[in-house]
This record gives structure tokens, C-alpha cells and sequence, in this order.
């Protein structure tokens, strides 16, 4: 198959993609306005607040010692990181979705 052929098939698949996500997406979310978003950044906001405090606190606490946070400590430490990064991909997702028009937008 030539690079023409090909180039053909991937604008056909990324169309396909694109009509599949807006069928799927654009439905179940009702059209975005600015404000509407503002929750998003919010939560992820605090959650990036939440897990950097938590570190910095643990950096402080064993600084200048040859001490590790504890197990329980680390597993505070991961639970944090695990909110931040869940929210901060589906914010991002949010933002994909937006620049790939599967959402609605208000003007």
C-alpha cells in the first residue's frame, strides 16, 4: 500500500474516531460554558494542594535525619498522588474532547 493510500485510511479512521466520540461523549454532557469548567480546575487544584502539602510535610518531618517515611506514611503519600493524577487525566480529557469537538460548546 502507497504513503497516498494510507494517508487516505488514517483521515477515514481519525473521521471515524472523531464521529464515534461525539455519537458517545456530546450526549451524556450537557453544553460547556467556561463557568461549567470552573469545578474541574477547582478539584484538581486541590487535589495538586492536597498531595504537595503531604510531601512537603513528609520532606520537612525527616529532614536531616537518616529516617524514611513509614509504610503508612507512603501509603498516604501514593493515595494522594493517585487522586491528583486520576483528576488531572480527567481534566485533561476534558480539554481533548473540547479541541477535538466532541463537546458542545456555549459561546
Amino acid at each position: 500500500m502507497d504513503d497516498k493510500n494510507i494517508n487516505r485510511i488514517l483521515m477515514q479512521f481519525e473521521h471515524l474516531l472523531k464521529q464515534a466520540n461525539r455519537e458517545r461523549i456530546n450526549p451524556v454532557i450537557d453544553e460547556l460554558a467556561i463557568d461549567d469548567l470552573q469545578p474541574i480546575i477547582d478539584l484538581v487544584a486541590r487535589a495538586r494542594a492536597s498531595y504537595l502539602k503531604h510531601l512537603y510535610d513528609l520532606c520537612k518531618k525527616y529532614h536531616g535525619t537518616k529516617d524514611f517515611p513509614t509504610p503508612e506514611e507512603m501509603k498516604k503519600l501514593k493515595a494522594y498522588r493517585n487522586c491528583f493524577i486520576e483528576l488531572a487525566d480527567g481534566a485533561k480529557s476534558f480539554e481533548i474532547s473540547i479541541q477535538r469537538g466532541y463537546l458542545d460548546l456555549k459561546a
